[in-house]
């Protein structure tokens, strides 16, 4: 079964760190063989808070996932979020 990471972000406050994450996420992300669905992008509430940014990462398998995860190149590019991006991180499991 694949795997999924899904981020929402539910507060940005420096948008230069986000961005400097991004590139050096992208890295690990094509290291794990994934592919990115959403990327921020348009959007529309219909329930709940808005959150200001989605990504969602599509990985051959949920081990994937979590390697990438789990990985000295995601974990080097998470390292410049602390103190500047509050978001939920999770992987799933799907098809």
């Amino acid at each position: 079964m694949k795997g999924y990471v899904v981020c929402v972000y539910k507060s940005i406050s420096n948008e230069e760190k986000l961005k400097e994450y991004a590139v050096k996420a992208r890295v690990a992300v094509e290291k794990f063989k994934g592919k990115f669905l959403i990327r921020g992008g348009k959007s529309i509430n219909n329930e709940g808070e808005k959150a200001p940014r989605t990504v969602v990462i599509e990985f051959p398998s949920y081990e994937e996932a979590n390697s990438f995860y789990n990985s000295k190149e995601y974990q080097d590019a998470h390292s410049i979020l602390k103190g500047c991006a509050i978001r939920q991180h999770q992987t799933v499991e799907g098809t």
